[in-house]
């Protein structure tokens, strides 16, 4: 029994590392589930203070990760139409196109890579900004999305080490 709870631990673990990478797939949560699942063997304990940690730490990125592609743009330069162009993308994104059905393909789960990028760079256009601050304002959004999912990779991996770390010493006792 303890080896198949072991397996799904790490299928959950493992789309922790995936959902850090496609967007649309809640990367932490997933993590968090798989690690919850390792603790639940009786002969793998973590302390309470552990779980409730890496649950704060889960939810931080979750938060952070949706406001960075918005630091990103203000980061480049951008104003604040291109910050408020960028939020919305993001609302735009997030809530809008899943409602209207588009949830797959160019729209839905690549919208939130894309909405940010494209409503800082409308955002800025509208406000007469020229092409080339524009575009860095675009860019800046594109690169706080990267620099979330950077921070999604490191929860997923450290969560995977701490449960094989764990497997390890268990098997070997």
């Amino acid at each position: 029994m303890e080896f198949l709870l072991l397996a799904f631990a790490f299928l959950f673990l493992l789309g922790g590392l995936l959902g850090a990478i496609i967007p649309g797939i809640p990367g932490p949560p997933l993590s968090f589930i798989g690690i919850l699942l390792v603790g639940s063997i009786d002969a793998i304990a973590f302390e309470s203070s552990f779980y409730i940690t890496i649950a704060i730490v889960a939810i931080v990125i979750i938060l952070i990760d949706y406001y960075f592609p918005i630091y990103g743009t203000k980061l480049m330069g951008g104003t604040k139409a291109g910050i408020r162009g960028s939020t919305i993308g993001l609302v735009v994104a997030l809530f809008v196109l899943p409602f209207i059905g588009i949830v797959l393909g160019p729209f839905g789960i690549t919208g939130i890579i894309i909405g940010p990028f494209a409503g800082a760079y409308i955002g800025e256009k509208l406000a007469g900004t020229p092409d080339e601050k524009a575009w860095k304002s675009a860019f800046g959004s594109f690169m706080g999305f990267v620099a979330g999912t950077f921070i999604k990779i490191a929860y997923a991996v450290i969560l995977i080490i701490i449960a094989i770390k764990e497997l390890i010493t268990w098997l070997l006792n």
